[in-house]
């Protein structure tokens, strides 16, 4: 760890005022931050150029007086002229701290990346160095942050004495502390209003009381297809609260691993041809883990409400009074889509799209789906790899036509994701040969219409076409 140049501090302007010495956009751009305080801010320039009438700022357009820095808590000056290096004098003089924009070597501050969820503030600074990536850093945060965060810590200072009073063991404080801000009756109610977070918040209080532990919750989070930049900001999050990280074998450790370093870890992962939990068991898993309190991550590969089996643990959780979530996640046929730039839905090609489970179809299912792709509509087949020739037969034999195009993604949305094309009738010639890995399956004349320039011809691999 290298030394720091800087101390980061939280430094007080309220009932004080903030000079700008600047009419341009560095000078907009310091109001927007500076304006997120109490303190009163005054610009002050022989020339304004920038809109400032939507900040509640003072502008004077005149010469700056050496009066103009009293009662002044910081100065920024955000332009070149005589005026601001009068201001400068002026600010050393009276030791003000001083900021000058992008002129690092004459700041006594630097103004951080600021994530404001007030009253808290987290701020990320890099010494003027690498504004680009403390900038960057921040969005990170901000991400992790839930939008009504700042509401729910004001809530919990306000709770101070309160739970003091009713909670003497400083870890059950901690306890009941982390349970409120992780909330999700909370963090909805507030967002309704402070009366409706209080209430929530006091049976929270009431419960941890009561029982000594905060209730447990199980969050029901789609992975997306395995690439961890296709994870949502909210799955994000939870797993970073997560006490225990409940996963499919699907689930790449990269995305596992997103999670809290001391988080319990539990693959219950069911491969083909192995599984190493029934679903069954599965469900008591996940319901003993939250009745003893825990945040339960159950995360699943793509998104839990399709083709994940959600309905039957959520039927568990919903028996045993667990409180639970849902957190979307992009589905292997929407990555599917993404990769091959394919429209799933395309004006007068593609009307609809149907998402299916080619493992277990049914002769009417065939007949439908032949029906609605001879119509229009798109196909994406799941979990149908191993059986795809059949299946293409059976839905010729059903109608669909043999030059319908074909596409096929296996391990959609990864880098080490491989493509196939052709058709219908080229598809049930024999068995493809395919790469490890799950596998969606488009049908469909919106097919065509995708970039598979990528895409291995199905033609060429010494199939013949029915």
């Amino acid at each position: 760890m290298g030394d720091l140049n800087t101390f980061p501090l939280s430094y007080k302007v309220q009932g004080q005022r903030i000079v700008i010495i600047g009419g341009g956009e560095e000078a907009l751009n310091k109001v927007r931050l500076v304006t997120k305080t109490t303190a009163t801010v005054v610009i002050i320039s022989q020339r304004i150029e920038a809109d400032f009438s939507g900040f509640a700022v003072e502008v004077l357009e005149r010469a700056f007086r050496a009066s103009d820095l009293d009662n002044v808590a910081l100065v920024f000056v955000a332009e070149e002229s005589g005026d601001a290096d009068a201001a400068k004098s002026t600010a050393r003089a009276r030791n003000i701290p001083l900021n000058v924009v992008d002129v690092p070597a004459e700041c006594d501050f630097y103004t951080p990346s600021i994530i404001e969820r007030a009253p808290l503030t987290i701020a990320i600074s890099s010494e003027g160095a690498a504004p680009v990536l403390a900038r960057l850093v921040r969005a990170r945060i901000e991400a992790m942050l839930p939008p009504g965060f700042g509401k729910i810590a004001k809530l919990a200072g306000g709770l101070r004495q309160r739970v003091e009073s009713l909670i003497h063991d400083g870890a059950a404080r901690r306890r009941y502390y982390e349970a409120l801000v992780t909330s999700r009756q909370v963090e909805a109610a507030i967002g309704t209003s402070p009366v409706a977070g209080l209430y929530q918040a006091e049976a929270l209080l009431d419960q941890h009381v009561r029982s000594g532990a905060a209730p447990g919750v199980v969050w029901l989070i789609g992975a997306g297809p395995g690439a961890e930049d296709l994870l949502t900001l909210r799955a994000q999050r939870l797993l970073q609260e997560a006490d225990v990280i409940v996963h499919d074998q699907l689930v790449p450790s990269a995305v596992v691993q997103m999670g809290r370093r001391d988080a319990e870890q539990i693959d219950v992962g069911k491969a083909k041809g192995h599984h190493s939990f029934s679903q069954a068991q599965i469900n008591t898993l996940i319901v003993r883990l939250a009745l003893e309190g825990k945040r339960v991550a159950r995360l699943k590969s793509g998104d839990p409400m399709i083709f994940g089996r959600a309905g039957e643990e959520i039927a568990a959780l919903r028996l045993a009074g667990i409180d639970y979530q849902i957190v979307p996640g992009v589905s292997a046929a929407l990555a599917a889509a993404a990769d091959t730039a394919t429209p799933v839905t395309l004006r007068k090609v593609s009307s609809g799209f149907v998402m299916a489970t080619a493992h277990g179809a049914e002769d009417g299912d065939l007949a439908h789906w032949a029906a609605l792709a001879q119509s229009g509509l798109t196909l994406a087949l799941y979990m149908g790899k191993s059986i795809a020739p059949s299946v293409a037969v059976r839905l010729i034999g059903q109608g669909a036509a043999v030059g319908l195009p074909v596409g096929i993604v296996i391990n959609a949305g990864r880098a080490d994701k491989s493509m196939h094309r052709g058709t219908l009738g080229q598809l049930a010639a024999d068995t493809l040969k395919m790469a490890e890995g799950p596998a969606i399956i488009f049908v469909g004349e919106a097919v065509a219409a995708g970039d598979w320039a990528d895409a291995a011809e199905i033609a060429t691999l010494g199939f013949k076409v029915a």
